[in-house]
């Protein structure tokens, strides 16, 4: 069965009496070019493991079971259980987990499932929880060496946004800190079946080994970055100083000392001057009330 042909997949839910859930965000891969490269583009081999979220009907399941030593596809919806039984009856190395991603142990079943070998994630995520389980594996410094997920084009672009542009937000600061995010290449929405109403695009994020700037505080790094991008039509001083209620004399003069314009927005603040502005108001510096 070709898992890529729309009018095969539909055969197969049908006869199984399967139906979409549009809470769970369900757009299953229609394209013979997209999951053979996003396999390859992992990063996975015999020795190593990949992590997939949400599998579907198992289309990409396949190609990352023919290159990966083994693959453990985390999903919800158990109705896809007796489909991903056939669709996945040959494929020796995969083991499905049924349960939520954002609420599983996933440091635990890591762990379990790969030893201490190399592990990549490659995901057709949905769209409602793209940043939610990216930044798990980031915020929570999961043992992966890089994620290869698809999501819709515009979180791709702000996921993926150089600071200093105008995409750029306080998860872009999160993702640069803990990864280099580069967009691989594009998925029109004539992809999926069903459609959705949005194009999308496949990114990897290859995890760092230490983050590009040293904080003393990571906690306070990112609390500054998040008051910054809270009142995006503000200057950074008033968002700061208003998020964090703090005076605005103390974060003009904090922010004077990176080297920024003192009327600069939140985009235009690279992240080594975030770093020495959320240092000069770390609470022990008696600037934080």
């Amino acid at each position: 069965m070709d898992l890529s042909d729309a009018a095969a997949v539909r055969q197969l839910l049908s006869r199984h009496g399967f139906r979409f859930s549009r809470s769970l965000g369900q757009n299953f891969i229609a394209d013979p070019s997209v999951c053979p490269r996003m396999a390859e583009s992992c990063g996975a081999g015999p020795e190593s493991g990949a992590l997939e979220i949400g599998p579907g009907v198992g289309v990409l399941t396949k190609e990352l079971a023919a290159r990966a030593g083994k693959v453990v596809a985390v999903e919800l919806d158990r109705a896809l259980a007796p489909i991903l039984a056939e669709t996945l009856a040959s494929c020796r190395n995969v083991r499905l987990v049924w349960g939520d991603a954002m609420k599983l142990d996933l440091k635990s079943l890591l762990r379990s499932e790969f030893g201490g070998g190399d592990i990549f994630v490659c995901s057709n995520l949905p769209y409602y929880i793209t940043s939610p389980v990216v930044m798990r594996f980031l915020e929570e410094k999961l043992p992966v060496r890089a994620l290869t997920v698809m999501v819709q084009k515009e979180a791709a672009e702000r996921l993926c946004a150089q600071p200093g542009t105008r995409a750029c937000g306080a998860v872009s600061i999160a993702v640069r800190y803990y990864a280099e995010p580069e967009i691989l290449f594009g998925v029109p929405r004539t992809s999926f079946y069903p459609r959705p109403n949005v194009d999308s695009a496949v990114i990897r994020l290859t995890v760092r080994g230490a983050p590009p700037v040293e904080v003393p505080d990571e906690k306070m790094f990112f609390t500054v970055v998040k008051a910054a991008f809270g009142q995006r039509r503000k200057t950074a001083v008033n968002s700061v100083a208003a998020c964090l209620s703090l005076p605005k004399e103390r974060v003009a003069a904090a922010l004077k000392q990176t080297g920024a314009r003192p009327d600069v927005r939140a985009e235009r603040i690279t992240m080594q001057q975030f770093a020495r502005l959320s240092a000069l108001l770390r609470p022990e510096r008696g600037t934080l009330q």
